[in-house]
């Protein structure tokens, strides 16, 4: 039996259920990406076969420079990827990332391997189909969407949770896909989830372990987006405006929103477009005038937070109104309802 499933704007067929993913309601007889999660397929068992080049980390590198023991292994002059993780989970890709298969030891269970699949599995897999991705989480603000941006531990998860709380629906988290369609930069839905540290559920409901854990074996957990204590945008919105979350500060003004200048603007996109240590020089080139066209066409803001947990509601306040005022002004210029 196959399980139909939608993410990141890519149709995806199952051989086993995945909670996290959301039900693809029409019926299809292909899908983009045919996911499995059982026994080694005949495919992967062809991949191992073929000579192997390590890409990542390059030679030289040494491994503490990395925020965990991850190697990325080509198959077959690039026919075939393996993503392996410290923990020893592993997934296959085929070269037109059509095909996954996903593997791992106990004390690992399917819900650990299904955190990788949603997160770097998935970016790999927009990667391989070309699709640019910006390291954010997006929420959806008078039908258009927003971009939170920013590195490892910024932020973005928990103001979109925190967003979210407020009635605001999410799109994704950590990935926003890009897509560009009749000129305009649109964002594609992600997954129905918010991940979150305890601190962050904290922070946001007064309890650590106010939401259920992502699997026993992390620390982790998520806010389900699931009507009832928060909502999912399940459509493509347009991107109106992009957050640039930057460090926390102490400042009485904040948190703050500033207006950086365009080249500023393109250098921290360039930074913070997500799995971008894959790209060769010719791919970096191509990022490089995309974000330059997004720069230009969508207006990039940086938000400086406050250090202190107790102002996220202040966050939230700040930048719902922003993005009201931006979205509306950048609808009214492009020449579509923000409604």
């Amino acid at each position: 039996m196959t399980h139909p499933y939608r993410a990141y704007g890519l149709t995806i067929g199952s051989d086993t259920p995945v909670a996290a993913l959301r039900q693809e309601s029409s019926n299809r007889d292909s899908h983009d990406i045919l996911l499995s999660l059982g026994p080694e397929p005949d495919w992967v068992r062809e991949a191992r076969r073929l000579p192997a080049h390590l890409e990542h980390p390059k030679p030289g590198v040494l491994e503490e420079e990395y925020d965990s023991p991850f190697t990325l292994t080509s198959f077959g002059a690039r026919k075939f990827f393996k993503l392996a993780y410290g923990d020893h989970a592993v997934f296959f890709v085929d070269a037109t990332a059509e095909r996954i298969w996903g593997t791992w030891l106990p004390p690992l269970t399917i819900d650990d391997a299904v955190i990788y699949l949603l997160g770097p599995v998935m970016g790999f897999v927009l990667r391989r189909r070309c699709v640019m991705a910006l390291h954010a989480s997006a929420v959806c603000v008078g039908g258009q969407a927003i971009a939170l941006c920013g590195e490892s531990q910024a932020g973005k998860s928990t103001t979109a949770a925190a967003l979210a709380l407020r009635g605001i629906p999410v799109l994704c988290e950590d990935i926003t896909p890009l897509i560009e369609e009749n000129g305009r930069f649109q964002v594609e839905p992600g997954y129905p989830r918010v991940c979150l540290w305890p601190d962050a559920v904290e922070s946001l409901l007064g309890a650590p372990d106010a939401l259920p854990q992502l699997t026993p074996s992390w620390e982790k957990r998520f806010l389900p987006l699931d009507r009832t204590t928060a909502n999912f945008e399940e459509q493509r919105r347009p991107l109106s405006v992009v957050y640039i979350l930057a460090p926390r500060v102490a400042d009485a003004d904040a948190p703050r929103i500033e207006s950086p200048s365009s080249r500023e603007a393109l250098l921290d996109l360039v930074q913070n477009t997500y799995m971008n240590w894959l790209l060769d020089r010719r791919q970096r080139a191509t990022e490089f005038d995309a974000l330059s066209k997004l720069v230009n066409q969508v207006p990039i803001r940086r938000i400086v937070p406050h250090l202190d947990p107790e102002h996220i509601g202040a966050l939230c306040d700040l930048i719902a109104a922003d993005a009201k005022r931006v979205s509306a002004a950048h609808a009214s210029a492009a020449g579509f309802s923000s409604r």
